[in-house]
């Protein structure tokens, strides 16, 4: 049986990483450089909203406050948020921002597939319906790194900027802490640490196609599992948050 405090954590942490990821590709709304694109990000922003809406409705009912999704999500402080730093780091330009998308789908196919078989049907449920969204994320992203990366001089140039300035990010994704270790212990979460070595030979097998190098594992950055995250949360929570903020409650 596991504490319903660390379940809570626990879908908190997969329930913001795709909202605020969802959040961060809605940006794009009426900017990306081609129609077809924008679709694409839109849509895709879409499955992450979805999958956020599952997780933090099932959170909110664990810990049995009365905390809804909406709760959740409009009327907590950055210092309460627990998604990864990765993809709460601004777009910058299109490369960027598929390097972003590219490193988080192929690191959340691989935890989804190992939480579909999770001891907890309902989260075993969640992440085998957002595999197959997953599937065609990590499909997208991978085919935009090898186009730009294998295309012009200034698109590979701009997407290997894009990769350098994003490495560092991906060591908190494998991080397990007390609360991973008391799931993986129940059976209903997964060993991220695990996930690392096959991570790495498909982002190395597609990073080889795209004629990009992999860059050192020269620095990394953490903190977010302790609700510290960059600057760059703030800005984004203030612009979600704004309406429910400014008129608590509000129902349309």
């Amino acid at each position: 049986m596991s504490n319903p405090q660390t379940l809570f954590d626990y879908l908190i942490r997969l329930g913001d990483n795709s909202l605020i990821l969802g959040q961060r590709l809605a940006e794009w709304s009426g900017h990306a450089p081609i129609l077809e694109e924008e679709l694409a990000l839109a849509n895709i922003g879409l499955d992450l909203i979805g999958q956020a809406r599952m997780l933090l409705t099932y959170a909110g009912e664990v810990e049995g406050k009365g905390r809804d999704e909406d709760r959740l999500a409009y009327h907590r402080d950055s210092s309460d948020w627990r998604n990864l730093l990765l993809v709460e780091q601004p777009n910058g330009d299109f490369a960027k921002t598929m390097a972003r998308q590219f490193f988080f789908d192929h690191f959340q196919y691989l935890q989804y597939e190992a939480l579909s078989r999770s001891t907890d049907e309902r989260l075993a449920g969640i992440a085998a319906k957002s595999l197959k969204e997953i599937s065609y994320h990590r499909r997208h992203s991978s085919d935009w790194v090898i186009r730009l990366g294998d295309g012009t001089k200034e698109s590979h140039d701009r997407m290997q900027k894009a990769i350098e300035e994003l490495w560092g990010f991906l060591p908190e994704m494998f991080d397990m802490d007390a609360v991973d270790d008391a799931m993986l212990a129940a059976g209903i979460g997964d060993d991220v640490a695990s996930l690392r070595d096959e991570f790495d030979m498909a982002i190395e097998k597609v990073l080889r196609e795209a004629t990009l190098d992999r860059p050192e594992d020269s620095w990394s950055v953490r903190g977010s599992r302790e609700g510290r995250h960059s600057e760059h949360l703030g800005y984004l929570l203030a612009e979600m948050q704004f309406l429910q903020r400014a008129y608590p409650d509000a129902k349309w």
